[in-house]
């Protein structure tokens, strides 16, 4: 099934905010093949699916439990969806060790998406969290 570049967009629109923004593991299964490619995943650690989920909800969403996504511009062509958003949230939870630090924080991203069949296929991605994280620990 071909989807059209709007209907790719739609699908990385929902998964920003069912999987993102909410941490919805039925959205996880539906949205990520089950051969998805994380270009993003760190050296080392697994890329498929499991690193969307570890991250996004072991990770992020334990440390900023409060996240939300803003979508600032979507590009689209043929089965790739470029994606510039910008998630804000409040340092609330520990992550990577580091206590609660009450701070807002703004992480800028930049994601690269190849949808096929209406689902993640592969994923590369820019962000400044790396940033943010020296910011709550200043």
């Amino acid at each position: 099934m071909s989807l059209t570049t709007e209907q790719n967009k739609q699908v990385v629109l929902r998964f920003n905010k069912e999987c993102l923004e909410q941490g919805n593991p039925d959205a996880f299964r539906e949205l990520l093949a089950p051969d998805v490619i994380n270009h993003a995943a760190p050296p080392g650690m697994p890329n498929g699916p499991e690193s969307f989920t570890h991250f996004l909800n072991g990770v992020l969403r334990k440390g900023f439990p409060d996240l939300r996504v803003e979508i600032l511009e979507q590009v689209a062509e043929g089965d790739l969806v470029c994606t510039r958003k910008k998630i804000t949230a409040r340092h609330t939870g520990e992550i990577f060790g580091i206590a609660p630090s009450n701070k807002q924080v703004v992480i800028n991203v930049i994601d690269i998406i190849r949808v096929k069949d209406g689902r993640y296929a592969e994923h590369w991605g820019q962000s400044n969290f790396t940033d943010v994280l020296k910011e709550i620990t200043s």
